[in-house]
């Protein structure tokens, strides 16, 4: 029988006022000076109240939204259970979509630099098997992957996990919602017996409860729920008929001009329809959802993070576990039938301290769907009439400030970021602060630049040398 220790907390809560407060746990000086070299400067609520637990090698079960934290909240902890010297498989991190797992695993590596030659190795579907049999056959000593893809690896026996002593289930809440119960039931059997297991879901549905009674040691349970303070996150709601919705979000993002916006739509065909009206007005918008393909989706997101897509319009499904940051506009293009989806959108923005907008349509067959929200926020939203908008109507459409340039090479290429950094500073002459985001793949090579210096670094790149090799180079 699982035993539960439940250590409740709230974003409400104190936060540890210093970086002296990651002094306070067990963790190596060459973590902690890396920790404040990255900028972490507090811990995060998920963060005070897991690693204590975690980092005393109990298994875990954390309730945690995504953007709180909770990526360092696991890594810590399995980096610390990691012998460098032995390079084998020692953790695994299990994620629900790629896109989750090229996060976390960008992330692992940044967390992972106080250690020399710790590798992280990426196992998704939607990539090529075979660079990464011949990646696994040279070993690793992390590995982030989806379910599917990590299994498929275990019965080719092109990956072992003998050595595992660390199990992450990441967003294990929405691996379940798609399917994937029976695969990671599977990953689980070839899991020594003797690991710590660390679980971090949004909610915690009984498949979850079912997979912590059956494969964790007397589990501690930590949970942090999602409130916004009205003064960080301000939501606004407009009345408006069907034929007005998608016109009104053009409105919207020309009177309130928001740099970067994350647009929610109950089905992928309205995803398409908005999308197209705001491309027509001239407005930088991008699509993301389950149609797409791997590639596709990969440059969406790349583009939108690098401040170089103005609007994402998605899906629920297609956006969770999305962490982008400085998101300064949420809208609800429509109004979703359950609460805690609501909740979830409208706290991609305000984070980190910031301020954000939250902009909800809904029309009057919707009105009992914004009730329920109220009803559980307890309190009445602010209401502006669709008619205030109206002045925004012809105003030019905001341009995203970023461009981002594809360069044809990758990891595979061994090209790191300061290697285009020192093409476009050093040898082209370019202003630093006007290279944005460098995103490295195994294939490719993104950077943001400002949208002034796009066509002279677009010209410079082509003509010059990367790595001392010359590159193609496209804008996106």
């Amino acid at each position: 029988m699982t035993e539960s220790n439940t250590v409740p907390t709230s974003p409400s809560a104190p936060a540890p006022a210093t970086a002296s407060d990651f002094a306070r746990l067990p963790l190596s000086p060459a973590a902690l000076a890396n920790l404040q070299a990255l900028g972490y400067e507090r811990m995060t609520p998920i963060q005070a109240a897991s690693l204590p637990l975690s980092l005393a090698g109990r298994d875990l079960i954390a309730q945690a939204k995504t953007g709180s934290g909770k990526t360092a909240a696991f890594t810590l902890p399995l980096l610390a259970n990691l012998n460098p010297r032995r390079f084998a498989v020692q953790a695994l991190v299990l994620c629900p979509t790629r896109e989750l797992a090229d996060q976390v695993a960008g992330e692992v590596r940044r967390l992972a630099r106080a250690e020399d030659n710790i590798k992280v190795l990426t196992l998704c579907g939607g990539s090529p098997v075979q660079p990464q049999l011949v990646s696994l056959s040279h070993g690793a000593h992390i590995v982030v992957g989806t379910p599917g893809r990590v299994l498929d690896h275990l019965d080719r026996a092109s990956l072992a996990l003998d050595a595992l002593a660390t199990l992450v289930l990441d967003e294990a809440d929405r691996m379940l919602d798609m399917g994937f119960a029976d695969e990671i039931k599977q990953v689980l059997k070839h899991c020594p017996a003797q690991r710590q297991t660390l679980m971090f879901s949004a909610t915690y549905p009984e498949g979850v409860q079912a997979l912590a009674t059956r494969f964790m040691r007397q589990p501690q349970t930590v949970t942090i729920k999602e409130t916004h303070a009205p003064e960080q996150i301000r939501q606004l709601f407009i009345e408006v008929t069907e034929t007005q919705r998608l016109h009104a979000v053009s409105l919207l993002l020309k009177h309130h001009r928001p740099v970067s916006t994350l647009a929610f739509c109950n089905t992928k065909q309205q995803c398409r329809d908005l999308v197209a009206v705001l491309q027509a007005q001239g407005i930088s918008a991008l699509e993301l959802h389950g149609d797409l393909d791997q590639r596709d989706r990969d440059q969406v997101l790349v583009r939108f993070a690098n401040r170089s897509c103005s609007v994402l319009v998605a899906t629920d499904v297609a956006a969770r576990g999305l962490d982008i940051a400085q998101l300064e506009a949420v809208i609800n293009v429509d109004i979703s039938p359950e609460v805690e989806v609501h909740t979830h959108r409208v706290g991609r923005t305000g984070r980190a301290g910031e301020t954000g907008l939250a902009v909800s349509l809904a029309s009057m067959d919707e009105m009992g769907r914004v009730g329920n929200i109220e009803h559980a926020q307890g309190r009445a939203f602010e209401w502006l009439p669709l008619a205030a908008l109206q002045a925004a109507e012809d105003a030019p459409p905001p341009l995203p400030p970023m461009v981002t340039l594809q360069i044809l090479g990758g990891r595979k290429e061994k090209i790191r970021a300061g290697d285009v950094l020192g093409a476009l500073t050093k040898d082209l002459g370019l202003d630093g602060a006007q290279i944005g985001k460098i995103s490295i793949n195994e294939f490719s090579t993104y950077v943001a630049v400002a949208r002034e210096i796009a066509p002279q670094a677009l010209r410079g790149l082509s003509a010059g040398k990367v790595k001392g090799r010359s590159v193609k180079v496209r804008q996106l």
